[in-house]
Parts: C-alpha cells; structure tokens; sequence
C-alpha cells in the first residue's frame, strides 16, 4: 500500500489549495472523506464476505469429515454385532444340535411338543364412570370449592352475578 507520511500529506493540501481555492476546498476536502469512508466500508465489506465463505468452505469440509467418521464408526459396529450374532448362533445350533432328538424322554427335549402361548387379552377400555364419581363428592364439599351442581344457562349465570342497582329512599 501506498505510504503517506506527513511531508507527502503536506504537499498535496498546498497543490489542492492552489487548484481548488480556499473557498471551495473544505466542501471537497468533506466530500472526499465520504467517498473515502465509503471506499473502506466496501472493501471491509468484500473481506467480510470472503471470510465468511472460506469459514462455511471449512464448515462443510468439517461436516463431511464427521459424517464420514460417523459412517466408519457405524459399518465398525454393524460389523461387529454382525460377527456376534453369527459366532452365537453357531454357538447356540451346536448347544442344541443334541437336544431335538425325539429320544422320547420330556426332559432332555423328546417327547411332546411345548404347547403355544395364549394370545395376550384384548384391550378393553375400563369404563369409569365419572358421573358416579362427582355424585360420590359430598354436598357441602362442593358448595365450599363454588363446584356447580345445577345446570344454569349463560343468560342466568351473568344476571345472577350482575351487581344489582341501588334503590333510592
């Protein structure tokens, strides 16, 4: 970048105040700072954006570093429980490769046949009957706790809770 220092600086105030004139100088001296101010928004601007999608360059980089890393360590597990099963089911068809005979004796598996399990029960909704369980409340209970027990329209319950005008004597 271009290096000003004071003599430089100086030099060209004296060139502009002998172009431009005393009279007009402040007005472009200001209008140059805005265009200069504007100047350095812009390009503060452009490196913001810049930094901005290198940073969301290096994001997805890192996202598909994990979502690899996290597919390893899935095929890694699927695998291993792969092998187990396949190392337990040999295990167990080699336990019981003995004991489905029909050597005849119940105890060591011959014989008859375990029966089905029963079909677990229907579901059947329990039928509570919340009428039986507001009646079992006692009166004066619910006249304590303002419980309603008598149907009463809209138009009843507004007048009955209405102020009442005061009668003249």
């Amino acid at each position: 970048m271009i290096d000003f220092g004071f003599d430089k600086i100086a030099l060209i105030g004296a060139v502009a105040l002998i172009v431009i004139g005393p009279e007009k100088l402040p007005r472009v001296a200001r209008t140059m700072g805005h265009l200069l101010g504007k100047a350095q928004r812009y390009v503060a601007d452009v490196k913001a954006e810049v930094n901005r999608s290198i940073e969301l360059d290096e994001l997805k980089k890192m996202k598909t570093e994990f979502e690899q890393a996290a597919r390893d360590v899935e095929s890694s597990v699927r695998q291993e429980v792969d092998s187990a099963r396949t190392a337990f089911e040999n295990d167990w068809s080699q336990a019981t490769a003995g004991l489905g005979d029909g050597s005849g004796d119940p105890a060591y598996g011959g014989g008859e046949a375990l029966p089905a399990p029963a079909p677990p029960p229907e579901y059947r909704h329990p039928k509570k009957n919340w009428r039986l369980k507001r009646g079992a409340t006692p009166q004066w209970y619910k006249r304590r706790n303002g419980v309603r027990t008598h149907a009463q329209s809209g138009a009843a319950r507004v007048a009955r809770h209405r102020p009442q005008p005061v009668k003249p004597r």
